[in-house]
């Protein structure tokens, strides 16, 4: 049986660390023109084939609720970085398609944004990596 106490200070420690390399990381965005939410729409947009995809998987890897992503998604179609439309395979859905303006935008802060990343996550060597990415996939409620 797992130590209580043990899974306690586990969970804070997980937690403080995230939440500390978030707010650093989030720096990278301070004069991109691109809010961290935004930039998260454009990676799974920008990642999908022919920069498409759906409403409900944007929202699936976003960390905010369904209603607040569909706002997100609304007011960056206001700003040129999007399209939406529906789905012709789900009735009820959209797709989702990043503008040309919309995937530059993506690509000037990813760059920058990979590197600050990595270099943050260079405390830790290749195996540290390998297992960190092993241990909060199994924390994970969809692995």
């Amino acid at each position: 049986m797992t130590d209580r106490r043990l899974a306690i200070d586990a969970w804070e420690s997980l937690f403080r660390a995230q939440h500390e390399i978030f707010a650093l990381i989030s720096q990278d965005f301070g004069d991109s023109g691109l809010s961290q939410a935004e930039y998260d729409v454009l990676l799974t947009v920008t990642r999908s084939p022919e920069m498409t995809a759906r409403l409900r998987d944007v929202t699936r890897n976003m960390l905010i609720s369904q209603p607040s992503v569909s706002r997100l998604v609304d007011r960056m179609v206001a700003r040129g970085y999007v399209t939406k439309c529906a789905d012709p395979d789900d009735g009820r859905g959209a797709l989702v398609r990043a503008t040309e303006e919309g995937a530059r935008a993506f690509r000037q802060i990813a760059m920058e944004h990979g590197r600050s990343i990595a270099a943050r996550m260079s405390k830790l060597d290749d195996a540290e990596l390998r297992t960190l990415l092993d241990l909060t996939a199994r924390l994970r409620p969809d692995c």
